[in-house]
């Protein structure tokens, strides 16, 4: 007796397909950037106040250089973010006006180069064909952006948006350093830092790697060791200026 046919499977995406599309990967972009901006803040921070703490014992100097190297850095890196963000929403703008122009001058050669785009993806001429003037006929212009420019005109990047997430994940790493160099008594104060911003360093290694799906143990190991030797560079340096006394 032969069984009966398994029923065919179902047409309509699942949870487990949506999860795999452009979103996610837009949200793990934005996620990637932030570990790594929280990281920046970690090691540049701790940089300074043990450099500081190499010099001098003064809490009142550690707070003082901690809190302008937070301020300095999130600045920085919020505006290196928003010009740079900036730059590519303007080429993105440009493109796609570009795009308009041609699709409003020349239609024909413009569906001729999307059915060509659409068969150089896998599609057979006619099928390729079809599709083109179908996607044209629905929205030309939103069609030749994401096939040919790659760009969604409806998720453009926004430089403020960019900018405050640099700030606030710069800041939220740089605050680890300066609390653990602060808080604790002037004894304990520099073995609390080391230790924290090593194991601060160590997750954001781990987080960096987990999120690009690369082996989390080589990027622990080159956070760690290059936040090590940053650490000891500058406190190696605040140790000679401050027996010299300058």
């Amino acid at each position: 007796m032969t069984e009966p046919p398994a029923p065919p499977a179902s047409s309509a995406p699942s949870a487990h397909d949506e999860a795999h599309g452009g979103g996610l990967g837009s949200r793990l972009n934005w996620l990637r950037a932030a570990v790594l901006g929280a990281n920046d803040g970690v090691v540049s921070t701790a940089g300074l106040v043990v450099g500081v703490a190499g010099a001098t014992e003064s809490g009142s100097a550690l707070l003082t250089a901690g809190l302008s190297g937070l301020l300095a850095g999130s600045m920085s890196m919020a505006a290196g973010e928003y010009v740079s963000v900036s730059t590519q929403r303007d080429s993105e703008k440009a493109a796609l006006a570009e795009e308009k122009r041609e699709l409003r001058e020349r239609p024909a050669a413009e569906l001729d180069e999307l059915a060509a785009l659409l068969a150089a993806r896998g599609l057979s001429p006619d099928v390729a064909r079809e599709a083109a003037e179908q996607l044209t006929a629905r929205d030309a212009l939103r069609a030749h952006a994401r096939v040919e420019l790659g760009i969604d005109p409806d998720a453009l990047t926004n430089p403020w948006h960019a900018a405050g997430a640099s700030f606030l994940a710069f800041t939220a790493g740089a605050l680890l350093p300066l609390l653990a160099i602060v808080l604790p008594p002037p004894s304990a104060r520099l073995w609390v830092t080391v230790l924290s911003v090593l194991a601060a360093l160590a997750l954001t290694g781990w987080s960096s790697a987990r999120l690009g799906a690369a082996p989390p143990g080589r990027a622990v190991l080159r956070n760690v060791a290059g936040g090590a030797l940053a650490m000891a560079v500058t406190y190696g340096a605040g140790s000679l200026l401050g027996a010299a006394g300058v």
